[in-house]
């Protein structure tokens, strides 16, 4: 799962009202080279979560300097484009949980794909 993946997934079990940013508990990460896209980067900042890419990035080891506040002007800034891209594309947990803030409830990453199913009762 990338940290782009991770950006957008929440905790819809019944009752919750705050199951997001989800925690990231790892247990195996792996960084793989992905072909630099300054457009892709630029078009998805706006529609990510700041403060919650740059806590996972920092819970798995993998700030890379990337500032706790989002730059002005980063469409033009390559450098900075560069440290978003490898936070979001390059970095993946391949095992481990996902858990809610709220519930505590876990959702397990196998193979680098979370599994958000809920059980009937959560529903």
């Amino acid at each position: 799962m990338k940290l782009l993946t991770h950006n957008m997934l929440t905790s819809h079990v019944k009752g919750v009202t705050k199951g997001y940013p989800l925690l990231i508990k790892a247990t195996e990460v792996k960084v793989s080279e992905v072909e630099f896209n300054p457009n892709f980067v630029s078009r998805m900042i706006p529609k990510l979560e700041w403060s919650a890419l740059v806590q996972a990035a920092d819970g798995l080891g993998h700030l890379q300097d990337l500032p706790a506040e989002l730059v002005t002007d980063y469409e033009n800034n390559e450098d900075f484009l560069r440290k978003v891209h490898r936070v979001l594309l390059e970095v993946e947990v391949l095992e481990g949980c996902l858990q809610c803030p709220e519930s505590g409830r876990e959702f397990p990453i196998s193979r680098g794909v979370p599994n958000m199913l809920l059980n009937e009762d959560e529903a």
